[in-house]
């Protein structure tokens, strides 16, 4: 079902009552393109989120990067910017003019402030391919349901379609893609307030009880009414 502009804006005002846990992962896969997801919940209001979006510099992860330092890349939001990083000169000296680089990451199509950052490009090693690729970044206030609606923080979805031809192994290369992604959603939870932890299920506490006071793996004889024998 396609949605409709002013329908999907109004999803995304309405705040969710449960958090989920972060999860990555490759949803979708052809001979042609692959799609990843990455969804997490970060404990920051929707506008701390997006300005720290907007700011890669400060979370995106050097190893990541084509100068080895997140300081030089640069993000505009709004339609027609540019996802930038810029080369230093390696030359010593004050004549440098002319010897910086630059890369293009992605262009900006939609930027909506607290709510939807989409950008183009194909990012990395995916650059010397005939690809296309759309990056998607969603922010949805989460609301605490006994808190009458406060919003306690903002759950942020990755998601990231290439498509074309190209030169790697579809099954390889998307699950690289999809460990980048997850990285950099995680760099920049834990640059503007880390992530929200999921409540842990009962069945989880009783295993964990059971991990702290129940009987050793090798024990035949468990102690009546703890541990992993009842």
């Amino acid at each position: 079902m396609i949605r409709t502009a002013m329908a999907a804006v109004a999803l995304l005002a309405t705040p969710l009552l449960v958090p989920v846990a972060a999860h990555a992962e490759v949803i979708e896969q052809s001979d042609t393109h692959f799609v990843v997801r990455t969804t997490l919940d970060i404990a920051a209001q929707p506008k701390d989120v997006w300005l720290a979006l907007i700011a890669p510099g400060d979370w995106w992860g050097d190893a990541h990067t084509w100068s080895g330092d997140a300081a030089n890349m640069t993000l505009t939001p709004q339609a027609g910017g540019c996802f930038c990083e810029t080369i230093p000169a390696e030359d010593e000296g004050d004549d440098t003019f002319g010897l910086e680089g630059s890369v293009q990451h992605m262009v900006v199509v939609q930027a909506v402030p607290r709510k939807v950052l989409r950008m183009r490009g194909a990012l990395g090693p995916l650059q010397s391919e005939p690809v296309d690729g759309v990056l998607t970044i969603t922010l949805q206030p989460i609301a605490d349901p006994d808190d009458k609606g406060k919003v306690v923080g903002t759950q942020v979805v990755w998601e990231y379609v290439v498509g074309g031809a190209m030169r790697f192994e579809i099954g390889t290369i998307s699950k690289a893609v999809d460990a980048v992604i997850a990285e950099q959603a995680l760099g920049l939870a834990k640059a503007v307030g880390g992530v929200i932890e999921e409540a842990e299920s009962e069945a989880e506490k009783s295993s964990k009880f059971d991990e702290a006071f129940g009987p050793d793996e090798d024990e035949k004889t468990p102690v009546t009414g703890i541990g992993k024998g009842r």
